[in-house]
């Protein structure tokens, strides 16, 4: 069978969420719902649920990069997007394909600690993922804590700091950031900064009340990569990206999903469209 044109593929290398609203199960949702086919590398298996991480088993790095051959050797992959990594040698094995395999659209989204408090990313593996991932970044979506931890500096507690913050990682090589300001102590609105090495663009978006803000920051980092996959300019697909988990964020209360902090809706204008009632 003949294809007429290429279907945009969006490749996730990241942890499993067994409660379904994180990790690869928020990113293929993300993916599907954006228009772009999802494929996954698993690493890392995590018990979890909207409360707690109750257990992480990592995935041998020899089968991560068994995952990563399969998928590269079939798959005309259009974008990359990594999220929990876990540890040093995981990241060093997902470095060393990627680089293997340039030319590609990278989004890291530096998963360093659940919506619950457990940590995520080992110490030892942070400065291997400054020193051979990030170099390949296109984009890097830190939050604020993360963003501290890859500087070694305190948290952003202003806009301004921020706005030396962003600046800050971009030097770490990334060919652009964006700097996710929900953690800022603003009752209001949450501003992320996007700075590209030139620009520095502050996108606003108001708070809204809601309680189900489990799988954000994996939600927003796919959705910038499904619309990269499908071939959107940078700054597009951030700003297409952030309308996209506005929206998710304003529906979440539609569903009725655990007990903690519940998902987002990635589904919400196709449930919408078909009269779904959640």
């Amino acid at each position: 069978m003949t294809r007429t044109a290429n279907t945009p593929i969006a490749l996730t290398i990241a942890g499993s969420d067994s409660g379904g609203g994180a990790g690869i199960q928020a990113d293929l949702k993300t993916f599907s719902a954006l228009g772009a086919y999802g494929a996954s590398v698993i690493s890392a298996l995590t018990a979890q649920n909207t409360r707690e991480v109750r257990a992480i088993q990592p995935v041998p790095v020899e089968m991560i990069q068994a995952q990563l051959d399969a998928v590269f050797d079939d798959l005309d992959v259009s974008a990359i997007k990594t999220g929990m990594l876990g540890d040093a040698g995981t990241v060093a094995v997902v470095a060393r394909s990627l680089a293997a395999r340039p030319s590609r659209p990278l989004v890291i989204d530096p998963v360093m600690i659940a919506k619950s408090g457990d940590a995520l990313l080992q110490q030892s593996a942070v400065e291997v993922l400054k020193s051979e991932l990030l170099p390949q970044a296109t984009l890097l979506t830190p939050n604020l804590p993360e963003a501290a931890v890859l500087l070694g500096c305190d948290e952003s507690g202003s806009l301004a700091e921020m706005h030396q913050q962003v600046r800050a990682l971009h030097a770490l090589g990334s060919q652009a950031v964006l700097l996710k300001g929900g953690h800022l102590n603003d009752a209001e609105q949450s501003i992320d900064l996007f700075f590209d090495g030139r620009n520095c663009i502050e996108l606003a978006a108001a708070r809204l009340p809601t309680n189900n803000t489990h799988g954000t920051g994996c939600t927003l980092a796919s959705a910038i990569c499904a619309l990269l996959a499908r071939g959107w300019p940078l700054a597009e697909a951030v700003a297409g990206g952030k309308r996209y988990i506005g929206a998710a964020i304003a529906a979440a209360d539609a569903l009725t999903v655990g007990r903690g902090h519940g998902p987002v809706h990635h589904f919400h204008a196709l449930w919408q469209q078909h009269g779904i009632d959640p």
